[in-house]
C-alpha cells in the first residue's frame, strides 16, 4: 500500500474537500452508487466485516427506483479527488458503534436529502467494494457542524447531528438520510467523505483510502436556499465553484447527481473509484472532542420547507 497520498488542496477557515461531477436525474430507489478514493480514520471500536448495513432505512419504490436511476447515470470508474478534512472531522466518533447509522437528522430541520454512494474498485475493473466504512458528515442548514464550539460555530460541543458511518453492501452501497446542507462563510455548499478498507477498525487515528467532499449542482442550491426553511437565503460569501478554495481546480469527480424537490425532498448520487492499493495518509493530528456515548433517537423526518 503506497504511504504518499496525493496532495490535498488547501482550506481554510471552516472548510472541508470535496469534488465529483452529477447530473440530474429521476426521483428513485435505493439502488447502486459509487466511490472514489478518500482519505479516512479507521483504528479502534468498530471493525468492517461482510455484514451488509446500508438496507436499515426503509424506502419507498419511488425512492429507490430514483436513486438506482441517478446512479446508472452518474456511473464512473475514475478515482475521486483527494481534499482536505476540513476544520470539523470529529474523528473520535469513528470508534462510536452508535454512530453506524443510516438516519444522520436527530431531528434537523431541512429540505430532506437520501444520499446513496456507491464504491467501485478503479484496479479491478469497477468493481463494487463490499465491507469497506464511509462515514459523512456536513454542516446543518444554517452553516454549523455538530461536535465543536468555536467562535463561528458556537454552541454544538457534544452533539452528533448530521454525522454517520455506514458499511457498504454487496453491491458497494451505502445510503443515508440527512437534510440539504447550508452554508458559511469561504465556502460552497459540500457533504465531507472518508472511505476505510474492509477489515478496518474505526478509531481516530485510523488511515483511509480517500478523502473527498461531494458539490452540488448550483441551480438546486439556488432553490433550495431561496425557500422559507433555510433563513441565511442564498450564498453571499462563495457563489461560484471557481471562488471556492476547495472546489476552484474542479468537479468533476465530487459532483452530486440530484433529483427532486423542495416539496418533496430529493435523491442524491455519486460512484466513488477506490483505488485499493493506496493510502491518504493516517489519522488526523485533532481527533476533536469526545461526543456522547449515543446519540438521540430522530423524532421522524424533518419538516420540509
Amino acid at each position: 500500500m503506497s504511504t504518499q497520498p496525493p496532495a490535498a488542496k488547501a482550506a481554510t477557515g471552516p472548510t472541508d474537500p470535496s469534488r465529483r461531477r452529477g447530473l440530474l436525474t429521476a426521483l428513485g430507489s435505493l439502488g447502486s452508487l459509487g466511490a472514489t478514493a478518500l482519505i479516512g480514520c479507521g483504528g479502534g471500536g468498530t471493525t468492517a466485516s461482510s455484514t451488509d448495513t446500508s438496507g436499515t432505512l426503509s424506502l419507498d419504490d419511488d425512492t429507490e427506483e430514483g436513486l438506482t436511476k441517478i446512479l446508472a447515470a452518474a456511473a464512473t470508474c475514475t478515482v475521486a479527488a483527494t481534499e482536505t478534512e476540513g476544520p470539523y472531522p470529529l474523528r473520535a466518533i469513528l470508534a462510536n458503534t452508535a454512530m453506524v447509522r443510516a438516519d444522520l437528522t436527530e431531528g434537523k430541520t431541512g429540505v430532506p436529502l437520501t444520499l446513496r454512494i456507491k464504491l467501485v474498485d478503479v484496479n479491478n475493473a469497477c468493481a463494487a467494494i463490499a465491507g469497506a466504512w464511509v462515514y459523512i458528515w456536513h454542516c446543518d442548514k444554517d452553516g454549523l457542524y455538530s461536535g465543536y464550539d468555536a467562535s463561528n460555530n458556537a454552541g454544538q460541543a457534544n452533539l452528533t447531528y448530521l454525522r454517520g458511518i455506514q458499511q457498504s453492501d454487496s453491491n458497494g452501497l451505502v445510503t443515508f438520510k440527512t437534510v440539504y446542507p447550508g452554508w458559511y462563510a469561504g465556502r460552497i455548499t459540500h457533504v465531507h467523505c472518508m472511505v476505510f478498507l474492509a477489515g478496518t477498525t474505526l478509531s481516530s487515528t485510523s488511515a483511509s483510502m480517500a478523502t473527498t467532499q461531494f458539490a452540488f449542482p448550483l441551480a438546486t442550491t439556488a432553490t433550495v436556499y431561496g425557500s422559507t426553511l433555510y433563513g441565511k437565503g442564498q450564498n453571499t460569501s462563495v457563489t461560484s465553484f471557481a471562488a471556492d478554495n476547495v472546489f476552484s481546480d474542479g468537479t468533476s469527480t465530487e459532483m452530486l447527481a440530484l433529483s427532486g424537490s423542495v416539496k418533496s425532498g430529493y435523491v442524491g448520487g455519486i460512484v466513488l473509484g477506490i483505488d485499493q492499493t493506496a493510502s491518504n495518509g493516517g489519522g488526523g493530528s485533532d481527533p476533536g472532542p469526545t461526543p456522547p456515548g449515543n446519540p438521540p433517537t430522530p423524532p421522524g423526518p424533518p419538516p420540509i420547507g
